[in-house]
């Protein structure tokens, strides 16, 4: 079932809508939520947390590409229960991408940032990159892959992935400076 059938069964509020997203998306959503959380546990609630989110959202909202806001929610939703169940501790495991990527994103202090605005900001600029840089981008920050493996995704040594990745957080600070943000 295409994702516009998936998305007009939610606004019918036909149950169906559930199992045909989980049919499509569920390896998908387990591969985001696992690259953040360790527990199975914890990743499948996660993964039915985002289900319910999506039931509750769809209407009155209308996602243009399904399949990135059911990944978006998931991670976020695995980012905070990273966060709840190391509270007091650091998990090495996927803080590594989130303080990488830190210090490219602007802090709202003194200004009132959209989440949707500067993920579009962020979008432009990664259309604006070669297709390798950008994959590997995503595959770094979307996905919270290792290094190693996005290597091995590419071909690559770990070290030039990982000046790939330095060289674009680089441009994407310098890009989003160019569009107003602010890093004081």
């Amino acid at each position: 079932m295409d994702d516009l059938s998936i998305i007009e069964l939610f606004r019918e509020r036909d149950e169906k809508a559930i199992a045909e997203i989980k049919q499509k998306y569920d390896k998908l959503c387990l591969y985001v939520a696992g690259n953040i959380l360790s527990q199975r546990e914890d990743i499948e609630e996660c993964i039915n947390t985002a289900y319910y989110e999506i039931w509750n959202n769809i209407p009155p909202e209308s996602p243009n590409d399904l399949r990135t806001y059911l990944c978006r929610i998931v991670r976020n939703i695995a980012i905070k229960r990273l966060q709840y169940n190391s509270a007091a501790k650091r998990n090495p495991k996927f803080t590594v991408p989130i303080d990488e990527i830190a210090e490219c994103i602007p802090s709202d202090k003194g200004q009132s940032l959209s989440d949707d605005i500067l993920a579009d900001a962020i979008s432009r600029f990664l259309r604006t990159q070669d297709e390798k840089h950008r994959k590997v981008f995503v595959r770094r920050y979307w996905y919270g892959d290792p290094l190693s493996k996005i290597a091995g995704y590419y071909d690559m040594k770990e070290k030039t992935v990982a000046t790939y990745l330095f060289r674009t957080r680089k441009k994407l600070k310098a890009f989003l400076q160019k569009e107003g943000y602010d890093y004081e």
